[in-house]
């Protein structure tokens, strides 16, 4: 091929690209804060789909991760004793999540954990598969498994820099061995001598690994904004491979949750733009179901915005659409109650894992009983039964 039509292809391309997200933008701020229109479904009492993790009497137990490993049955989850900080409790499902272990061993500095521990599943170049829990605040620390979380190191600093949710997310890319990760901070823990001074909002952060997610270059900043607090980032890769959406929290309860798309494995960043009302929350978690569907968890937050979505306020909930949901700002197909959440805001950090079946299996903590301390539950489902409920 000459050059020219290599250059024509590449105009082609990066016009459709443009005239992509040139769509998203204008649908996006056509009317975020429309009404909630999509259908609701309500599986609070649905006992049969609940499988208590953990719970353990006065004990807070908060903020579960999960990881699925490839025999699509084994997954393994961890949580702080506390809220978002604690020492780290390890389980392990070896059946899909129906039923799960006692708590399991755990090196001794997994008790000095500081802040939300979170999984995730990586692999080097030359092919070697470990699991990783990051640990956060300052210093942000990595505990690493060789062996599908059947041992674990200890927590060790990862480098002279830190933050809130270490990591949101682990995102593997297109070359052997290299992931993104993402988190954010107020000022606090970035650095060793952080303050939270007033007024100077939230940073977005991004890292890299190039050796399967032992070792990360220092964070560069991909948002910074003192008028919306962007947090929390949750990603999802377009169906075809070629972009990355995140999903981010608005802590300053100003405005919806936004996204933010790339399309260069994360080197480089759109303009945030609001989410719809049904997408308004916290702790995005998303997986495509087998038919290509996306199951996205989070926590309920639309203060005040819509009637029909303050039923759900403060509570566990998911949305199902579609990748093209995402891009071009729609509402999805439809929204889903999962669990009733009785005390405040303090719900719902959720992993998601979809089985070989397509069940879906979504944990995560709540204050499930009125006057209890929270605990760990998981929910299952597939799409085709929430369709069913959907039609009667």
């Amino acid at each position: 091929m000459n050059s020219q039509s290599c250059c024509a292809q590449r105009f082609v391309l990066s016009t459709f690209v443009y005239l992509l997200f040139g769509a998203a933008t204008a649908a996006f701020a056509a009317d975020p804060y429309s009404e909630f229109s999509i259908q609701t479904i309500d599986l609070n009492n649905d006992g049969s789909r609940q499988v208590v993790v953990d719970r353990e009497k006065g004990q807070y137990l908060g903020h579960p991760t999960t990881c699925l490993l490839e025999d699509g049955k084994t997954i393994l989850c961890v949580y702080p004793k506390g809220h978002g900080r604690g020492p780290v409790v390890y389980k392990r499902s070896r059946d899909g999540g129906l039923t799960w272990s006692e708590r399991l061993p755990t090196p001794a500095s997994w008790a000095t954990s500081k802040e939300v521990p979170t999984l995730h599943r990586v692999i080097d170049a030359q092919g070697k598969k470990r699991v990783i829990m990051w640990s956060g605040l300052y210093p942000a620390r990595l505990a690493v498994s060789e062996d599908d979380g059947a041992s674990w190191g200890e927590l060790k600093k990862v480098g002279n820099w830190g933050g809130i949710v270490v990591m949101g997310f682990v995102e593997k890319l297109k070359t052997p061995g290299k992931y993104l990760a993402m988190f954010h901070d107020d000022g606090r823990y970035f650095t060793a001598d952080g303050r939270n001074k007033q007024g100077a909002g939230f940073t977005l952060y991004k890292t890299f690994s190039n050796d399967g997610g032992l070792t990360w270059s220092f964070p560069e900043a991909v948002f910074h904004s003192s008028e919306i607090n962007l947090c929390e980032p949750g990603c999802i890769r377009s169906p075809d491979g070629k972009i990355l959406a995140v999903l981010l929290r608005e802590n300053a309860r100003r405005k919806n949750s936004h996204i933010i798309f790339s399309e260069d494995e994360g080197t480089t960043w759109s303009k945030p733009k609001e989410l719809p009302l049904t997408l308004t929350g916290d702790r995005h978690t998303g997986k495509y179901a087998p038919d290509g569907r996306l199951f996205i968890s989070f926590r309920c937050i639309a203060p005040g915005r819509s009637r029909k979505v303050r039923a759900f306020e403060t509570d566990w909930v998911a949305w199902v659409g579609s990748w093209d949901d995402l891009v071009s700002g729609k509402q999805g197909e439809y929204f889903v109650r999962l669990k009733d959440n009785k005390k405040g805001y303090d719900t719902a950090y959720p992993g998601v894992e979809v089985l070989p079946d397509g069940t879906i299996v979504t944990t995560t903590y709540g204050h499930w009983d009125a006057g209890e301390q929270p605990y760990i539950l998981s929910v299952r489902l597939k799409l085709d039964e929430l369709d069913r409920l959907k039609k009667n």
